[in-house]
Order: structure tokens, then C-alpha cells, then sequence
């Protein structure tokens, strides 16, 4: 990210932005034996062990338990052959082993929490189980943000390897953050299977704490191209612009 965006950002932003990223690569200090990017692959491979485990743990082979096991645990497969196809430079940052934990603590960790919801309160009858047309409209809203997070990161990755600047066609030609809205969608459909609000409030702390200040930081990199004021008018900032 461009060094001066510190500076155009909101100071709000900017420091939010400034104490996560201390939290998640510097928190503690000491050696960085560990890149970001296996601190993410880490989880996301054992996402697929981890709801089966539930699943093993508290009984529940239902239907809702063995679709979100196909959502939740394939997308983590997903996941891992993206980082080995087109690999996202801004995960190789090396992290000390404090950063490591408190990425996990904060972000990783707690997406873990969604399918223990679904799984143990499907099993003690807690909550009733998802509708059929609510598992399908899970389904098809994870399904559209696979493709679009996937197609979103693979060409600003190829792009940007070719020639560096502002990308703004194909899937940032009506959205200026595809991969994020792709992201969100995806684990929407997971809070939708759930179906409880603590599983919403997770995904709203990730969203506007780490996702919104994100786009926002990134937003203010953007703004040293000279056309980013015309992109920046014709686009929606997450939903894309039709009109």
C-alpha cells in the first residue's frame, strides 16, 4: 500500500488501521519466523476438519450440519488452491508469533465460532433447523462469492504482475472492492445456514473493523492515480453501479 495513504485517509481510519495491523504482525515483538499467508492457509485448511469435528463431537448428521460442512469446508480448499495459483503479496508479510495469535483471536478464530453455533444448538434442539429454501439461498448466495471473490483476486493479481496502476475494468469496472463483496457473501451464506445473531455479530466486527477500514485505506492509496476521481464517480464503493 502507498505510504503516503496514511495521510489521506481519515484519522480515524488511519489509526484503526495502524493499532490492526500492530495487532495482527507486531503485537509483542521478538522473531517473525511465520508469514501471514500460513497463519491464514492454516485455518482455512483445517476449516473442513474442524466442522466435522463438531459434527463427530455433538452428534448432529443433519442436513443443515452436512451443507454447511460442504460450504464452509470447501471454500477452505478454495482458498488454498487460489494462494497456490495467484498468491495475495500482502499475506507474505512475516509476523511475530504474538501477531500470529492475535490474528487468530480476532479474525480467524472466531469464523470458527458460526459452525459450532449451527452444530451444537441443532443437537441439544435449541433452535430449530434451517428451511430448505433458506439452505438454498445459502448455497446459491456462497456459490456467487466464490466466483466473484476468485475472479476479482485473479485479475488484479495478473494485472497488477503485468503493469502497475489503477485497475478499473472487468470485475472493478461497477465496484471498486469485488473481492471483498465476493467475501462477504460468502460468509453471509454462512450466518444465513446458522441463522443466529451472535454469528452476525462476528461477521459485523470483521466487516467494519478490518473490512471497511481496509477498503477505506485502500481507497486513499488509489486516490495519488490521477484517474481515480472519474472511477472513483462511475463505481460503487462495495455494490456495483448500474445506473
Amino acid at each position: 500500500m502507498d505510504p503516503g495513504a496514511t495521510t489521506r485517509a481519515a484519522p480515524l481510519v488511519a489509526g484503526i488501521h495502524k493499532l490492526v495491523d500492530h495487532l495482527g504482525y507486531d503485537f509483542l515483538g521478538g522473531p517473525r519466523p511465520l508469514k501471514m499467508a500460513w497463519v491464514i492457509n492454516f485455518q482455512k485448511a483445517l476449516t473442513f476438519a474442524w466442522v466435522l469435528g463438531l459434527m463427530a463431537v455433538y452428534g448432529n448428521t443433519s442436513t443443515a450440519a452436512w451443507v454447511y460442512l460442504g460450504l464452509h469446508g470447501s471454500y477452505g480448499f478454495c482458498w488454498l488452491v487460489k494462494h497456490a495459483a495467484f498468491p495475495d503479496a500482502s499475506w507474505e508479510r512475516r509476523v511475530t508469533i504474538g501477531g500470529a495469535v492475535m490474528s487468530f483471536l480476532l479474525v480467524l478464530g472466531p469464523y470458527w465460532v458460526l459452525p459450532w453455533l449451527l452444530i451444537s444448538r441443532g443437537a441439544s434442539g435449541a433452535s430449530p433447523p434451517p428451511s430448505d429454501p433458506r439452505l438454498a439461498l445459502a448455497i446459491a448466495v456462497h456459490t456467487l462469492g466464490v466466483a466473484v471473490m476468485l475472479s476479482a483476486d485473479a485479475q488484479k493479481h495478473f494485472v497488477l504482475r503485468a503493469r502497475r496502476g489503477l485497475v478499473s475494468n472487468g470485475m472493478y469496472a461497477r465496484t471498486r472492492h469485488p473481492n471483498y463483496l465476493g467475501e462477504m457473501l460468502i460468509y453471509g451464506a454462512y450466518a444465513l445456514v446458522v441463522g443466529h445473531w451472535l454469528g452476525w455479530a462476528i461477521l459485523g466486527w470483521v466487516w467494519t473493523v478490518i473490512f471497511l477500514v481496509n477498503m477505506l485505506m485502500q481507497e486513499a492509496s488509489l486516490g495519488r492515480y490521477p484517474e481515480w476521481p472519474a472511477y472513483r464517480a462511475r463505481t460503487g464503493f462495495l455494490l456495483p453501479r448500474v445506473f
